[in-house]
């Protein structure tokens, strides 16, 4: 009989900024905690972050220490919002067998037979949403969660950050102003990036006259910041990258437009004028006030430029 390993390396998803379906990929809810692995031999119970730190969580170590088998590894997510919960997505070995290199299904008709019980809970494949035509990650997007897992069907686990696991964030989104671009590189064409920004707002005095946008500062600023955060260089295709290119080179400028930027890019860059407003989808704001993974949903027609602030 094989020896119970003392840590399998867990296996990682790839974040894709790619929105898709299709019959070979399962979907699953992607929960907001930590990464849980939890390995049980006899009656005793390790948890583990994927990082193989010992995690002291003795509600889930008890319900775990229950389940009817010898030997167990089960990965899993947390959820810290509300009573504590493990979610459990996988199984890697049950009683002396290794099961890391059976197809998904097979892993999931394993895990499927244990008897989970609250705080344990066994994740399940996303079925047909109750809202007729809604994909995955728009329901993620509309019921709160923090994105969705696209597993390959067939797959095996493996040590490693795969393709065969991809990872759907739900996208925070919000217009921006292009500030500037840069040149393409490799087979690229048209442009390498947007660099876009916002203008900051700044809250109005009382003897401010309102009705302003944006809001600037009384007499002493009256021209709010036009404040860079980041750039912009997935979500093309080669006509966009080719009209947007056109549609800049009219409003090209010698300096910079913006007027707070940390980290702008000056090799290759190229400035404009601030008119074009885009949408963009990203994940988050970094600490530096930078987008996290933007990337470009379209252009806006229909935006003043001087009313895109930071929402």
């Amino acid at each position: 009989m094989p020896e119970f390993p003392d840590w399998i390396q867990p296996m990682a998803a790839t974040l894709t900024q790619e929105r898709f379906t299709g019959p070979e990929w399962i979907f699953e809810r992607k929960f907001d905690g930590i990464r849980l692995l939890a390995y049980k031999r006899g009656a005793k119970v390790e948890l583990f972050s994927r990082n193989r730190l010992p995690q002291n969580i003795p509600a889930l170590a008890r319900a775990i220490a229950q389940l009817p088998h010898r030997e167990l590894i089960l990965d899993g997510e947390t959820d810290w919002h509300g009573p504590t919960a493990y979610h459990v997505f996988d199984i890697l070995w049950i009683d002396g067998r290794d099961v890391t290199n059976l197809p998904l299904e097979e892993r999931q008709a394993v895990l499927k037979k244990l008897p989970l019980k609250p705080p344990l809970h066994r994740v399940t494949a996303l079925k047909d949403s109750p809202v007729i035509g809604e994909s995955p990650w728009e329901r993620a997007q509309r019921e709160g969660w923090e994105g969705v897992i696209a597993k390959r069907r067939g797959s095996i686990y493996e040590p490693r950050r795969s393709p065969n696991w991809l990872k759907m964030k739900v996208e925070l989104s919000q217009e921006f102003v292009v500030g500037g671009f840069t040149d393409p590189q490799g087979k690229r064409v048209g442009l390498g990036a947007l660099l876009v920004g916002y203008y900051e707002r700044v809250l109005l005095s009382a003897r401010e006259h309102r009705g302003s946008s944006p809001t600037v500062r009384e007499g002493v600023d009256a021209q709010p910041d036009f404040v860079y955060a980041g750039k912009i260089g997935t979500g093309f295709n080669t006509e966009m990258l080719l009209d947007l290119r056109a549609q800049l080179d009219r409003i090209v400028i010698d300096k910079t437009p913006f007027t707070k930027a940390i980290g702008l890019p000056r090799l290759r860059a190229h400035w404009v004028r601030p008119k074009v407003v885009v949408q963009v989808g990203f994940i988050q704001w970094t600490k530096y006030g930078k987008l996290r993974h933007p990337r470009l949903l379209g252009v806006r027609m229909d935006k003043d430029p001087r009313e895109v602030v930071r929402e």
